[in-house]
């Protein structure tokens, strides 16, 4: 997973090497920043609207201005991909932070934010895809204000780790009992046909997939019902998955051990797996379906 060597600042387009910030960096120093994760299919953004909307909400969350039109963000990642020579499977990581001033809790006024963007190749996790994944529950101690996506991540990390010491490929976060959404993801679960997810509150993040996710399920007539749902409902699911622009629409087999309906991926998932990959484009040698075709061959 090569990471591509221009990197696009605030300023200009420089090389890996000469990306150097003072040490006094509020994003370093507070986690005082917002963040985006931009897939791209085939040298090509997928939703990139839809994620520079989300930068700018929470920019404006955590007061900072963002020192560019939207236009022009845009049209200077498409001049990272272009100046990378990017035409294959990958990812833009993108943050914005206050800036570099003296350490203090309350930030000046007169603060210059700083800006990087970089593109990694990233492959789609095909198999984890094609045969679903295990999940691990977690309490969910984040701050209440998620939908800002900003760079307080420890919890996030945390969480995740002890998924992986379990053998997870991600955690399941829940307040009391009421599933909230994964550590990177948003959760779903499916039962009797209807997809339900907790609602798009300040406590979760507002994931680009899962507005397209409710989009498909409006034009497959697949009830989509934003209601939370609780640890204690999983034993009833159908089916569940859970969506992220790495993950796309990834289904889950098991919680906490514990199988998901018959233990592969279900019928709806499939359904909204197919609608994501007309919708992202994705050209026919590298469709899931085609691996699924295989599969049932």
């Amino acid at each position: 997973m090569t990471i591509k060597p221009v990197i696009l600042t605030e300023k200009d387009f420089v090389n890996q090497e000469e990306l150097l910030y003072p040490f006094e960096e509020r994003g370093l120093q507070f986690g005082d920043g917002v963040y985006e994760v931009i897939r791209i299919y085939d040298g090509n953004f997928y939703l990139l609207d839809e994620h520079i909307d989300r930068l700018y909400r929470s920019a404006e969350a955590i007061k900072i201005r963002i020192p560019f039109t939207k236009r022009e963000i845009k049209e200077r990642l498409e001049g990272l991909l272009a100046r990378n020579k990017v035409d294959v499977d990958a990812k833009v990581y993108l943050q914005i932070t206050r800036g570099s001033a003296a350490r203090d809790h309350a930030f000046p006024d007169d603060i210059q934010p700083n800006f990087y963007a970089y593109v990694k190749e990233i492959p789609r996790m095909m198999d984890a895809m094609l045969e679903g994944i295990p999940v691990l529950s977690q309490p969910d101690i984040r701050w209440d204000y998620c939908y800002i996506k900003s760079l307080n991540l420890l919890p996030n990390v945390l969480a995740k780790q002890e998924a992986k010491e379990q053998g997870c490929v991600e955690a399941l976060l829940h307040k009391d009992g009421v599933v909230t959404e994964g550590s990177s993801s948003n959760v779903y679960l499916v039962r009797n046909g209807k997809v339900y997810t907790h609602p798009a509150q300040k406590n979760i993040l507002h994931g680009c997939v899962r507005m397209r996710v409710e989009q498909f399920c409006k034009d497959l007539g697949i009830p989509f019902d934003e209601t939370a749902f609780h640890l204690e409902d999983i034993q009833f699911a159908d089916e569940m998955f859970t969506t992220s622009s790495i993950m796309e629409i990834m289904p889950v087999v098991s919680v906490d051990g514990k199988i998901i309906g018959d233990g592969t991926p279900g019928e709806v998932t499939r359904k909204l797996q197919e609608a994501y990959e007309k919708d992202a484009a994705i050209s026919d040698e590298k469709s899931l379906f085609q691996k699924v075709i295989e599969q049932d061959a």
